[in-house]
Order: structure tokens, then C-alpha cells, then sequence
């Protein structure tokens, strides 16, 4: 393989199963994932787990912490700090309920797995260590479900930071995938006195890496990774700060980036609008080529 691409060996039969009528897609879950900046001598860098290979979806693969929503995002009203629920329904398109919702999911799903909390006491302010033993035994509650993330957040007097999030890109995937997602990609600075932990039990390794070393690797066949991944990295690249990354995300494109499968020449041709490295031609006997 010349990248990193993970490319699953049933996607031929399922995008021919797609093509004629046999297969029918799967509605997407929405979730939510966050790139982790902080600053280094030599520019950001971007927090990364790598999945475990037993993992059903993409096992091996580097990627950034994240999740599904949770219910409950939904149905309880969250303490809130930053933009209003308006604002943000506005930005990302979708009603209130639902950006409140996928908000709640990209902080939670950061503290989950990689053990930081986008939260504070104070709409200004940020909570500081949270590796003791009593935050453990919360994480692992938000974890198992046994803590809804409203209930975390009030037994802890603390209000969720939107205002530390910038909503950067949203990727859907493909109409014949197995297990489909709806995710918004979000960037976020770590902030001062916290630390990330591998604390995710999906993953088996977690890095701090330059975007642009991240993206080397994968080009080298080095790192596997999906193409919202890799191309989220590109678009980190060209910065030298967390800040001005966080500062250009409100103006960003949220139109979602969808692949699509069509029939030419007998063959499929498998594309990401916008994405064009990720182009793969696949003869209708099976087999692919780049």
C-alpha cells in the first residue's frame, strides 16, 4: 500500500451491493471528535490514539478521541458556558436539542479518553489536575454510562466550555459502510494544568505528534489512518499556533464531506468530494487499484 489509507476488504462487494439496489444504507449516528492541540517549540501538536487491532472499526487505525452521542446529551439540560445552544444549532445545522447534544459529546468523549475536561466552575475559568482517584472513579461512571454527563457536570459544580471548542469540519460515512457515522470534527487547546492520560480502552497507544509528521508518516505507509484523519492533519499543518487554528475554525466549511460510488467503464470509482487523494478505482471483478 503505498499511504496509510485503511481500506477494508468488503467495501468492493458492498459498494456493488450499493450500485445495484441490494444493499440499503445504514442511517448514520452522530457523534463528535476533537483534535487536542498544544503548543511546542516547533509549532502545535496534536494528540492521537491509536485504535486496537481487535477494534471492529478501523482496529490499527491512528485517529483523534471521540464518540457517540449519548442520549441523555439530548434530554438533560446541561450547565453552559460560551456560545448559546442557538449559536451553535446555527453553526453546526442542526436544532438546539442536537448541538447541544454533539457539544456535549466532543467534551465528554475528550475526557473519557484522553482524560481532559473541557469544563470549568466558572464560565471563565478551566478546572486544573484531574487525575486523581475521585475524577477516575467519575471518568470510568461517564464510561460504563452510569453517569449521565449533566449529572457529572452538577455534582461537580462545573459548566461545559463551548467556548473552547471551534467546530472545524464534518465528515459522514459512507452510504455502504456497516457502521456509519455523523461526525462533527472539533480543535481545542489543552488546557493550562491538565494532561492526557491513555485511559481509552479503545486504544493501545496514545502520541502527541506534529500534524505535519503525522501526515509524513501516513504518506510513508507508516501510521494507518482513515481520510478524515489524514485529511484534517493537511488542514492543521500550515499552522505554527493552537490559537490561530482555533481562531480560523468559526469561518470554516461544516458542509458534510460524503463519499460517493459510481459505476464507470466497468469499473467503481470511490471518491471524497473536496478529496481527491482518497480517489480509488475498483474493477467490478474485484480488486483495487489507486
Amino acid at each position: 500500500m503505498a499511504n496509510g489509507q485503511w481500506y477494508p476488504p468488503e467495501w468492493p462487494d458492498r459498494i456493488r451491493a450499493l450500485a445495484d439496489g441490494t444493499l440499503t444504507p445504514v442511517t448514520p449516528k452522530r457523534a463528535a471528535t476533537v483534535m487536542l492541540l498544544k503548543d511546542t517549540g516547533t509549532g502545535p501538536a496534536v494528540h492521537m490514539l491509536r485504535r486496537r487491532a481487535s477494534m471492529a472499526f478501523a482496529g490499527g487505525a491512528y485517529a483523534y478521541p471521540g464518540g457517540g452521542v449519548d442520549p441523555r446529551d439530548d434530554d438533560h439540560q446541561v450547565r453552559w458556558a460560551g456560545p448559546t445552544r442557538a449559536w451553535w444549532a446555527d453553526r453546526l445545522g442542526v436544532d438546539e436539542t442536537a448541538a447541544q447534544a454533539i457539544v456535549c459529546a466532543a467534551v465528554r468523549e475528550t475526557y473519557e479518553e484522553a482524560g481532559v475536561l473541557l469544563a470549568g466552575p466558572a464560565p471563565d475559568s478551566v478546572v486544573g489536575d484531574t487525575t486523581g482517584a475521585d475524577w477516575e472513579a467519575d471518568r470510568a461512571a461517564l464510561v460504563a454510562r452510569d453517569l449521565s454527563f449533566a449529572e457529572f457536570l452538577d455534582r461537580r459544580g462545573l459548566v461545559l466550555r463551548s467556548d473552547l471548542l471551534g467546530a472545524w469540519t464534518r465528515w459522514i460515512t459512507p452510504e455502504f459502510e456497516a457502521r456509519r457515522y455523523d461526525t462533527w470534527f472539533f480543535v481545542a487547546a489543552l488546557p493550562e494544568g491538565q494532561r492526557t492520560r491513555n485511559v481509552s480502552t479503545e486504544a493501545d497507544r496514545t502520541v502527541w505528534i506534529a500534524p505535519g509528521e503525522a501526515a509524513a508518516g501516513y504518506d510513508k505507509g507508516e501510521l494507518l489512518m482513515m481520510p478524515p484523519t489524514i485529511a484534517t492533519l493537511r488542514q492543521l499543518t500550515p499552522y505554527d499556533t493552537a490559537a490561530r487554528a482555533l481562531a480560523d475554525a468559526p469561518g470554516r466549511d461544516l458542509t458534510p464531506v460524503l463519499a460517493t460510488a459510481r459505476l464507470v467503464d466497468g469499473e467503481i470509482v470511490l471518491s471524497w468530494p473536496g478529496h481527491d487523494e482518497f480517489t480509488k478505482h475498483i474493477p467490478t471483478t474485484g480488486g483495487a487499484t489507486a
